[in-house]
């Protein structure tokens, strides 16, 4: 079968083996369209949906959107605290140190995402009694010189335990806006609203690697959650950006 996936014939020889993928789904164009590719080189029976909830920093009707275009259960996981909860507690723990994560320090994806999902992915597995599995994330080259040197097909050390044989790959990698968005319509489906109102990434509401345009975009839908930050940010003594407040981001209202 002809795919534009990264490292198809591996990936394909994994699933002939028996191994599960797990579709890591935010709910966003990436996640839709990588969910759309690997159902196309996998059985469905194979396929594992994830969905890491945010809570209240999470885009209202996300996981609505998840179910509407998908054919698997939607399995939702949540950390054990939330971000203003991490921030809180960071201030207080090391008050010389930002408190709010940054693409240096990204606290927010490793105990908010990826943490939980690890966990499930290790319990889901145990159930199965499988041995064999694929961790799917929808990250892309075009999204930052980091994510552009990333490996799209790697042993997991931390999963790769207790009997566990598992790999992170990036399905979509090399991917354009322009093949994403094609992804998601050749499967029948739209990308979540947000990005018919201009957004160019959907991750939290406001998040610390959105551009001001979707910073503006998450005031204009949420302005009860734009004044908890601004609140978090005066209560931890800390700005949401290096040297910038979220109202820096967004400038004035209107």
């Amino acid at each position: 079968m002809e795919t534009r996936v990264s490292n198809a014939s591996q990936i394909i020889s994994l699933v002939e083996k028996g191994a599960l993928l797990y579709v890591s789904h935010s709910g966003g164009k990436d996640s839709q369209a990588m969910y759309a590719e690997i159902c196309s080189i996998a059985p469905r029976e194979q396929v594992v949906v994830v969905h890491a909830d945010l809570g209240e920093i999470e885009w209202e009707g996300v996981q609505a959107h998840i179910r509407g275009n998908t054919v698997h259960d939607v399995n939702v996981v949540r950390a054990d605290k939330t971000l203003f909860e991490m921030v809180r507690r960071r201030a207080v723990m090391r008050p010389d140190v930002p408190a709010f994560p940054s693409s240096a320090y990204r606290q927010c994806t490793s105990d908010l995402k990826r943490n939980p999902i690890y966990k499930f992915i290790r319990k889901d597995m145990k159930a199965r009694a499988a041995h064999l599995a694929v961790n799917c994330i929808g990250l892309r080259a075009a999204e930052s010189p980091a994510r552009a040197k990333k490996e799209t097909l790697k042993r997991n050390g931390v999963l790769s335990k207790a009997g566990r044989t598992v790999y992170d790959y990036l399905p979509i990698h090399d991917y354009s806006d322009t093949e994403i968005f094609a992804a998601i319509a050749a499967a029948g489906q739209k990308p979540f609203w947000a990005y018919a109102a201009g957004n160019k990434r959907l991750s939290c509401v406001f998040c610390i690697m959105g551009c001001d345009n979707d910073l503006r975009n998450g005031v204009r839908e949420r302005p009860e959650l734009y004044q908890k930050y601004l609140n978090l940010e005066a209560e931890v003594g800390w700005t949401m950006f290096h040297g910038a407040s979220l109202r820096d981001r967004v400038g004035p209202s209107d």
